[in-house]
């Protein structure tokens, strides 16, 4: 069977691409060389790898925003996921830059989150000792806890990606571990934004927490009125305001090693000072930090939502606190998995990582009578 070089010919397609874009040629490596794949590039390989995994798979049920929701059509983890990966996408190609990487920052940005969504982050950054933030644990599921430790060794472009994609309350342009060494990196984390708060809001309208007519009407005004035209709004008004900056209009065809490897310290270096080169236009960011921040106060700490996330945080606590007493009830196979690690951190992964419905399973067999459990009570 002959064998062509698919990868090398995927890899010189790259060099249409803006000459700020990422290539997988380029690409700083992973933690353990490996033989480079005749078919896939460095990043596509990523992303497939994210794909597979098992952390992936338990996506689909953990929380987003409201617990354990009983109708069909609430967002999950796995949904929102989804969203951020075609929304970075149709921003990665209008940029001309690298789909491939951003593609696999998306899908991997959230294997680090809790169940309950982040009612379970807050449990755990209360009792674990090291603090717990869900882009750390992501970045911890990628490089340690896969394939039974061994990790997915990924790229160091798709790892700075996951654990930069988190932002601080006062705007989704605030650097809480600091800014993406790539643009694909950048924009992921706009993408994040944009996908949460457009289905938070379907979502708390869903659950009768909101109306229409509740939302902050000049926001809405500006961005849009439906789910659908917001999102557009903000996406255009992303690639409108990023174009010049990326050099969307060049590409990078007799580009060398040498030429890659100045544009890149130029984003790096803007990077360390906190300047992104993705931005929003002012009035349109504006108006989105405006909804963002009326639905902390209206839906993620003042509704339903948070009730019973109180319930989730003291469930999750009590787990912390009954697996750290009795490690030993840890399935064996995650134990030896991180055996060089701390008891309480071997917890704090095995927790972190369940999904809702299989840590009801475990909060039921270790606090309900049998007997209950078999006949559904």
């Amino acid at each position: 069977m002959v064998q062509y070089n698919i990868r090398d010919r995927i890899e010189r397609q790259e060099e249409r691409l803006s000459p700020l874009a990422a290539k997988s040629r380029y690409s700083r490596g992973r933690g353990t060389q490996e033989t480079p794949s005749p078919m896939r590039t460095d990043f596509q390989r990523d992303r497939d790898r994210v794909i597979h995994s098992k952390a992936f798979r338990r996506l689909k049920h953990k929380t987003q925003v409201f617990i354990t929701p009983l109708g069909d059509h609430y967002v999950t983890r796995l949904t929102h996921t989804l969203e951020v990966a075609q929304i970075a996408r149709t921003i990665a190609r209008a940029l001309n830059l690298n789909e491939d990487l951003t593609e696999a920052i998306a899908l991997a940005h959230d294997l680090g989150h809790t169940p309950f969504g982040h009612a379970g982050e807050e449990a755990l950054d209360a009792v674990f000792p090291q603090g717990f933030r869900h882009n750390e644990q992501s970045l911890r599921v990628v490089d340690v806890l896969e394939k039974d430790g061994m990790g997915l060794n990924l790229t160091w472009e798709v790892r700075d990606g996951i654990v930069k994609h988190s932002k601080a309350r006062e705007s989704i342009t605030a650097e809480g571990w600091g800014v993406a060494a790539t643009l694909e990196g950048q924009i992921v984390k706009l993408a994040d934004s944009v996908a949460y708060i457009n289905h938070d809001i379907g979502d708390a309208i869903r659950a009768r927490v909101l109306t229409e007519e509740d939302l902050p009407r000049e926001s809405i005004e500006l961005v849009g009125k439906d789910h659908s035209t917001r999102i557009n709004t903000m996406v255009c008004d992303i690639v409108g305001s990023s174009w010049e900056a990326v050099k969307a209009e060049e590409n990078s065809l007799g580009q060398t090693a040498e030429d890659y490897e100045r544009n890149r310290r130029v984003i790096v270096e803007l990077a360390r000072k906190n300047k992104p080169l993705l931005s929003m236009s002012p009035a349109i960011l504006e108006a989105v930090d405006s909804l963002r921040e009326f639905l902390f106060q209206n839906v993620y700490t003042q509704s339903v939502a948070r009730s019973e996330s109180v319930k989730a945080k003291q469930l999750l606590q009590i787990l912390y606190g009954h697996f750290c007493q009795h490690p030993e009830e840890i399935p064996e196979e995650f134990r030896v998995c991180c055996k060089s690690d701390s008891v309480e951190r071997i917890v704090c992964d095995y927790v972190s990582g369940m999904t809702d419905r299989y840590a009801l399973k475990r909060f039921r067999e270790l606090h309900f009578p049998t007997l209950w459990i078999d006949l559904g009570q």
